[in-house]
């Protein structure tokens, strides 16, 4: 419906769809630079500005053929949704609802969860198609104090856009495949930093190859997917020599564990972070063919064909796997599946495998938005170093922004000790992102509703199912501050405190930057719209002498 309803938008409005409309951008009441000409400017902006615009003259343009079209968008967005969730969140979904039947529905609860904020993003994309995502649509509506939410939004995603999950991963399920029962933290943690680096390099030098890995692993994980349901319908029928473990008899009946209000949140919680993801294609705008019809299209292609997907998967682990096996698999749960139906042996193989190359998936298409979001900070010049993070390499690749998801990344990946506290970090960006969600939900509100703002675009996201996105951020932002029956301690605490902190260092970065270094330096802060010679438009932050 939403894939419909966006396409069909665009279809009648076809000068919507091809021309950037200047009045979707931030009315800006004074450009300095606008009254100046071209020497007047350059003679006042400061050395580390005319670096930049230096750089920025000497970018190489994208090839047509760089761009990617729908197919692609598609797998950018799946390679990130589909990671480990789908093959090991059902056992803890199960032992939460309690029922067969009242898992199955928070499943689907879950991806209808995801179309609202998808009509959220859909809504603000084809109306300012630019690479950047949440950036772009938090500075249309937070425009005071001045860049103070573009510094809070780079907190989140500098210090905590990292992919040493996804590599780590990737590393533990690579040795389990190789026939390392028990692999170390060490020997994980060294093949995690190779991933990455891999990763990083086939992006900055072979950038179309980077492309066609990942849509091939994309593939590979539907294909993996439509499997599991496949088996799982041929149990149903009874066309497997397997005992048939009835779970659909009284499915909704209570299986002596779980229901209740709080462990049905729990549930959903973990079944909202299994379709994290969905928002990838929007940091890459820039890079699609005709970026509004492609998001259109390819957007709610990949959401609704992961959540059919989702759902029909477990229904096929109901149908194979008898329940309480289900309930105390662990995260194991798609192991017991294989087990089931290929046998011992032929299980304990292919899912490792399955599983490593669905996180090298996840790795690829990260590295590749993150690292443009990193130019895009680089481009406008807030970013220290501005100038080293413009740049795009002979291959048209931002070599530099890549570079720096790496070096975050490694570091995650190297420096904490092993433990608890490790894990703590690599979960440390769900509960932050609920609040830079909650902020565009609630400002795409604001601009609908408030005709200052001349807001326009080609797809319009309805009042309730706006409200339904902003509520269930601030139930992602609610549920980590309960204290769960028994545990000690209050972990969920703790990462809402530290993840609130890593906000607050944007603040602390938006002082130094925009307050006390101008004063000290002797120049002002400015902000200009510049149009780029493929004809997008940007914004400077340029340093001018007072």
């Amino acid at each position: 419906m939403l894939e419909t309803a966006a396409y069909a938008a665009l279809s009648s409005s076809p000068e919507t769809a091809t021309d950037y409309d200047t009045s979707l951008q931030p009315k800006i009441s004074a450009h300095p630079l606008a009254s100046l000409d071209n020497d007047s400017v350059s003679a006042e902006l400061l050395p580390d500005d005319e670096e930049l615009g230096e750089a920025l003259a000497g970018l190489p343009m994208h090839p047509r053929s760089r761009k990617l079209g729908a197919m692609s968008a598609v797998f950018l967005i799946l390679n990130k949704m589909i990671g480990t969730g789908i093959f090991s969140t059902p056992s803890g979904v199960f032992l939460a609802s309690g029922s067969v039947g009242m898992s199955i529905l928070l499943w689907i609860l879950g991806g209808v969860l995801s179309l609202t904020g998808l009509s959220v993003f859909l809504e603000f994309g084809l109306a300012i198609p630019k690479s950047g995502g949440e950036k772009n649509y938090l500075e249309r509506v937070y425009r005071t104090p001045k860049y103070l939410i573009t510094c809070v939004f780079l907190g989140q995603m500098i210090l905590l856009g990292f992919s040493a999950g996804n590599s780590l991963a990737f590393g533990r399920y690579v040795l389990f495949a190789a026939g390392v029962d028990f692999p170390s933290e060490r020997s994980s943690r060294i093949v995690a930093v190779l991933c990455i680096t891999f990763v990083v390099l086939v992006h900055a030098l072979r950038p179309t190859i980077g492309t066609k890995l990942f849509n091939a692993l994309g593939i590979f994980k539907v294909i993996v997917l439509i499997l599991v349901v496949v088996v799982g319908f041929v149990a149903l029928l009874g066309w497997l020599p397997i005992d048939n473990p009835g779970n659909f008899e009284n499915a909704f009946e209570n299986s002596g564990f779980g229901g209740g209000t709080y462990n049905y949140a729990t549930a959903l919680l973990r079944i909202v972070y299994s379709y994290r993801g969905w928002e990838n294609a929007n940091y890459v705008l820039s890079e699609l063919e005709n970026p509004r019809r492609t998001l259109a299209v390819a957007a709610p292609l990949a959401i609704g064909g992961v959540m059919v997907l989702y759902v029909l998967a477990n229904v096929a682990y109901f149908a194979v796997i008898p329940k309480y096996e289900i309930a105390h698999s662990g995260v194991i749960v798609a192991g017991l599946f294989f087990r089931r139906v290929f046998g011992d042996s032929a299980g304990a193989r292919l899912l490792p495998l399955f599983v490593a190359l669905s996180n090298l998936g996840n790795v690829l298409v990260v590295a590749f938005a993150h690292a443009r979001v990193n130019y895009e900070f680089g481009k406008e010049g807030i970013l220290p170093f501005s100038s080293f993070f413009a740049r795009l390499n002979k291959h048209g690749s931002p070599a530099s922004g890549l570079f720096l998801h790496w070096l975050v990344t490694c570091l995650v990946l190297i420096v904490p000790p092993p433990g608890e506290a490790y894990e703590f970090i690599i979960d440390l960006n769900t509960y932050p992102s609920a609040w830079i969600n909650a902020l565009v939900a609630g400002g795409l509100i604001y601009l609908q509703y408030n005709k200052h703002e001349q807001w326009s675009s080609p797809f319009r996201s309805y009042l309730p199912i706006t409200l339904a996105y902003l509520f269930s951020n601030f139930f992602l932002m609610y549920m980590p501050l309960v204290k769960i029956p028994g545990q000690e301690g209050h972990p969920g605490f703790a990462m809402a405190a530290v993840g609130m902190g890593c906000l607050f260092m944007g603040v602390v970065y938006w002082v130094v930057w925009s307050i006390i270094m101008p004063r000290l330096g002797g120049y002002q802060i400015i902000d200009a719209i510049v149009i780029e010679e493929d004809g997008n438009e940007s914004v400077r932050y340029l340093k001018v002498e007072n």
